[in-house]
């Protein structure tokens, strides 16, 4: 059961280039459920059934575990025999008939214009960390992009003279998004204090140490401009990707659009940002409508 796990996840390292986030999840989720096969007597991956499956779902629920948590080991565990079958591992795919939990949909988090706005000029513009937190903000709230897309920027993907960005995302999909004046200006600020002291050259953000930023790195500095400017709201980098759609669809772009921009697949999870554009639409049907 191991090796066909490892030759699962090698499979996302080399042909999927997923990230080492996705990878480590992935890791955790199939061993979980390697260790439940084993304590069931299930030695070889040809002994899965749906019903070695149901019970792993039976399991977790004896547990208590969260049904977002349910849903995601569900998810790996789909991939994994997908992948199994169609490499010829196994003659069935037994993840076919089992379904994952409904999920509660929680409405995203979000900062308003004006909080977005206070959070983006608290960082001391004037200092080497402060000039890089800015442009790290500005970037995040002006692209909308992740914050494993951030990270892994390279200044090369930044054209200043047209104010776009090439960004990779997920599953290695490239996709060019405008970026805004307010976080091109910051990038160049930034970009002036750094010159000469680079280890990695081609990395937009670095650490105090001259290396590539982490994800771990982002959160914790936005943190601490979170408790700085007291807001109230759990944000976290994620947010700014919220607010960024939310505050495009308040002034009237279309879903397509903000689907691409955030370099959504699907428009059914752009769509989870509609709720915030009610208010707008009660207005314009107010005003439009001869019975409103």
């Amino acid at each position: 059961m191991l090796r066909q796990i490892d030759k699962f996840i090698n499979y996302l390292k080399v042909e999927k280039n997923a990230s080492a986030h996705t990878i480590t999840n992935y890791k955790i989720d199939l061993d979980s459920f390697s260790t439940f096969l084993e304590e069931k007597g299930i030695k070889d991956i040809s002994g899965v059934d749906h019903l070695a499956l149901r019970m792993f779902l039976a399991r977790m629920r004896e547990k208590n575990y969260a049904k977002k948590t349910m849903a995601r080991k569900l998810a790996s565990l789909r991939s994994l025999f997908r992948f199994l079958y169609r490499e010829g591992y196994i003659k069935s795919n037994p993840a076919t008939t089992i379904s994952s939990p409904r999920l509660d949909k929680k409405l995203p988090k979000f900062l308003d214009v004006a909080k977005a706005g206070m959070l983006m000029e608290k960082p001391d513009k004037g200092t080497m960390a402060g000039s890089r937190d800015s442009a790290i903000l500005e970037t995040l709230y002006s692209t909308g992009m992740r914050v494993s897309e951030l990270v892994g920027l390279d200044f090369s993907d930044i054209d200043l003279i047209s104010g776009v960005v090439k960004v990779l995302g997920k599953g290695s999909k490239e996709r060019v998004v405008p970026i805004g004046d307010k976080a091109l200006e910051a990038i160049r600020r930034y970009n002036e204090k750094k010159s000469g002291k680079l280890k990695t050259k081609e990395a937009l953000f670095l650490n105090n140490r001259g290396g590539r930023l982490t994800d771990r790195s982002v959160r914790r500095m936005l943190d601490k401009y979170i408790k700085a400017c007291a807001i109230e709201e759990k944000i976290s980098p994620h947010s700014l990707r919220h607010s960024f759609a939310t505050h495009l669809l308040e002034k009237g772009a279309d879903l397509r659009s903000v689907q691409e921009l955030l370099g959504h697949a699907n428009l059914s999870t752009t769509q989870i940002y509609t709720h915030v554009t009610m208010d707008r639409l009660k207005s314009v049907y107010d005003k439009a409508h001869p019975r409103a």
